[in-house]
């Protein structure tokens, strides 16, 4: 009863922490994906009456074809900025009757351009103009894959330490059951060093046993899962981007030595502290 609970609570330890690992690892791949895809580019934001739009608009790339570090400026065209707002706001609420602002696409080179002094420039030149250089989105892409990444490692060392907890109740019961059997194995000779290594041997091999069908199962699970078009790959899809990839797939295969770690250090330690208290 005991090898199949252990066993069993291995598997189940084994399937939530690879599928744990597999979401810490999409999360930052994602992350970076995103964050990589803002590198090099800003946006210009124009406001302002309807009418007086397009004149700005104009003066705005006349400054940023002037400005050292600014390598193309595109304004975005209505469909563009339609499809940007289409999940936010949906396909039913009238875009073209909305006061929106004209949004200017701007490539960069080297480090690009001097924030600041582009900044003076614009509200000198072009009333209503906000430069966005992306920084501030991409730190908060990292910060939210660090976050992320951290919350996945927390959670797969929490069914570590359940599985822990699981052996070590499970090795003092089997040996508390059986002290008439230990205390004739010492009168026979037997060591605590053999008892604990024998006792710990099986706790082991089930807990291993167990992991690895879980991670089996968990593989499986992410195998079954769609893969991701080229256009969804870059964009970060969520669920498709759970698939490891290439080395990512030698990560998942720790956890069942993970497992049979814990489940050493808990049946030897557990073990120990029994034969102590036995006479």
């Amino acid at each position: 009863m005991l090898g199949w609970l252990v066993g069993s609570s291995a598997a189940a330890v084994g399937l939530l922490a690879v599928l744990s690992i597999a979401f810490g690892l999409a999360a930052n791949r994602v992350g970076e994906r995103w964050a990589a895809a803002l590198v090099g580019s800003a946006t210009l934001r124009v406001g302002g009456p309807a009418d007086e739009l397009d004149a700005r608009v104009a003066a705005a790339l006349r400054v940023l074809e002037g400005t050292p570090g600014v390598a193309s400026a595109r304004p975005l065209s209505p469909s563009e900025q339609e499809a940007l707002l289409l999940p936010w706001l949906g396909d039913r609420l009238p875009l073209e009757a909305l006061p929106l602002p004209r949004l200017v696409a701007v490539g960069l080179e080297g480090d690009g351009p001097d924030a600041d002094s582009l900044a003076r420039r614009l509200a000198g030149e072009v009333p209503g103009a906000v430069y966005e250089d992306h920084g501030r989105w991409r730190r908060a892409l990292r910060d939210a894959a660090e976050a992320l990444s951290l919350l996945a490692v927390g959670a797969g060392a929490l069914t570590l330490a359940l599985l822990w907890g699981i052996v070590s109740i499970g090795t003092r019961a089997t040996l508390d059951a059986h002290r008439g059997i230990l205390v004739t194995l010492r009168l026979l000779g037997a060591k605590d060093g053999y008892i604990t290594r024998a006792f710990t041997r099986r706790m082991v091999l089930r807990a291993v046993l167990g992991a690895v069908l879980g991670t089996a199962i968990a593989a499986g699970l992410l195998l079954a899962l769609p893969r991701p078009d080229r256009a969804e790959a870059a964009q970060g899809a969520a669920l498709t981007g759970l698939i490891p990839q290439g080395a990512e797939w030698l990560a998942l295969g720790l956890v069942p030595l993970a497992a049979g770690l814990a489940a050493f250090l808990a049946a030897r330690r557990a073990a120990q502290q029994v034969l102590r208290a036995v006479a």
